[in-house]
């Protein structure tokens, strides 16, 4: 290591002892003969001093975000000086060598001050961008949320698996990203809006316990709170019902909310029916929060299991196809049929949705049938699925989070780009690397492709 310690863990207990500590300039004060820099790294501040006439000279050209290493002795502040917000407050290094590790050139916007950058700018210059309190927090926050994650389903017997991102394409609703195979010319595959049918067949396998913090990716417009990419987490379990996933869940956000926040979280609970949400709230996504009350959750269930296309004249899935029926023998008014389904919300925003799934062929194909969804175009989408619910498939039931949602939500942030390390604008364009961008002749002419102006 290039250093003894981080910028910000020294205190009184490190005086007089000799450290070396490399970072950046986060900002400088000239007092003549005497000049102090906040070094920065990602632990924090310390504040280092050079003096003399002749080494203050020296230092001229050192400007904000200059990396650093220095060498020095560990010192209490002078009286007055000493800044207890900051573990490293009241102590100071004197530098007795110094060594530019690398110059920058003038930030586009300030790193240590609060002053205000456009989005654009901000997302082009991600890596300064970064370097802020504010987004690097989220991303710390964002870190201790996915570990306690990790962490609680461990110890539940779960196993983390993960699901091809080069799959087939079965559009349901939002439209799938397309990539060309260039070894199977005119053919393609699709990137995963949910790793859906995998879960199931993972079910179907024996697993019985499966996770994964998954990405997906949807073409479809973007909002504040929707990007091109997502990562949720995703669960199945077999052998259970409703309550035991809500119970799973309740559990996982009390450890979470206690690991990663340091809040104790109340449950179980509240569980509405859609009817009464829509009755009461007149929103399927209530905020049931009383006056006083920050994180309240509910579990809303119930759903209709269809929704008629007027356009189309055709019913349609309202959550997903695979999802399983109140009625089994969907004897019901088509209109009238419950969905085993389920959302989470909090504070009037879904941050989750699952389901009881189908597990057997034939009611399966009972649901393809009504979508409209011919024998023939259920075999060329979903025909391993289809066969693989033949070979003694258990019930089974999932749920995914919305992360990136989950964490804006608690880290204060009214966008979920503020808790992603590197997003898309609300075209779906990445300013850092200008992404989308065409590509060269050669490169589609190998995957026999031709692009229209």
């Amino acid at each position: 290591m290039l250093r003894t310690h981080t910028c910000g863990e020294l205190n009184e207990k490190h005086i007089d002892r000799d450290v070396t500590l490399c970072g950046w300039i986060h900002s400088r004060r000239d007092h003549g003969n005497l000049v102090f820099i906040d070094l920065r790294d990602k632990c924090g501040l310390t504040q280092i001093v050079f003096w003399g006439k002749e080494t203050v000279k020296k230092i001229a050209d050192l400007r904000p975000e200059y990396v650093l290493l220095v060498k020095g002795k560990v010192q209490n502040r002078p009286k007055g000086t000493e800044n207890p917000k900051i573990p490293t407050g009241l102590i100071e290094v004197a530098v007795s060598e110094y060594e530019v590790l690398n110059t920058s050139r003038t930030p586009p916007f300030e790193i240590a001050g609060d002053m205000e950058a456009t989005e654009e700018i901000r997302f082009a210059y991600r890596y300064l961008d970064l370097r802020r309190p504010g987004v690097a927090d989220n991303l710390h926050l964002r870190h201790k949320i996915i570990k306690a994650m990790r962490d609680f389903l461990d110890e539940r017997q779960f196993t983390e698996i993960e699901t091809p991102l080069l799959t087939k394409s079965t559009p349901e609703g939002a439209r799938d990203y397309l990539v060309a195979s260039r070894l199977n010319p005119g053919k393609f595959y699709a990137l995963p809006q949910s790793p859906q049918l995998f879960k199931q067949i993972l079910m179907i396998s024996g697993l019985e316990r499966y996770f994964q913090i998954a990405k997906c990716l949807r073409d479809e417009d973007l909002r504040a709170d929707r990007q091109p990419e997502f990562t949720q987490l995703d669960i199945e379990m077999s052998f259970v019902d409703e309550e035991d996933i809500f119970l799973l869940i309740e559990e996982l956000l009390k450890y979470l909310f206690e690991k990663a926040l340091n809040i104790p979280l109340e449950t179980p609970f509240a569980r509405l029916s859609y009817s009464e949400a829509m009755e009461k709230y007149k929103s399927d996504k209530p905020d049931l929060r009383t006056k006083g009350q920050k994180f309240k959750f509910a579990w809303i269930k119930g759903f209709p299991l269809f929704k008629y296309n007027e356009d189309e004249k055709r019913w349609e899935s309202e959550h997903h196809p695979f999802t399983a029926p109140s009625d089994e023998g969907l004897s019901q008014d088509l209109s009238k049929i419950r969905a085993r389904a389920y959302d989470l919300v909090l504070n009037g925003v879904e941050i989750g949705s699952g389901s009881i799934r189908i597990h057997k062929r034939e009611l399966q194909e009972k649901i393809f049938d009504i979508l409209k969804i011919g024998k023939e175009e259920a075999q060329q989408r979903f025909g391993f699925l289809l066969r693989a619910l033949e070979y003694g498939a258990p019930p089974h039931a999932g749920i995914a989070l919305g992360l990136d949602r989950f964490v804006a939500i608690l880290s204060g942030e009214t966008s979920i780009r503020e808790v992603i390390a590197f997003p898309k604008t609300q075209k779906g364009v990445c300013p850092l690397t200008g992404a989308p961008t065409e590509v060269s002749k050669q490169q589609l002419k190998e995957l026999n492709l031709s692009a229209k102006k």
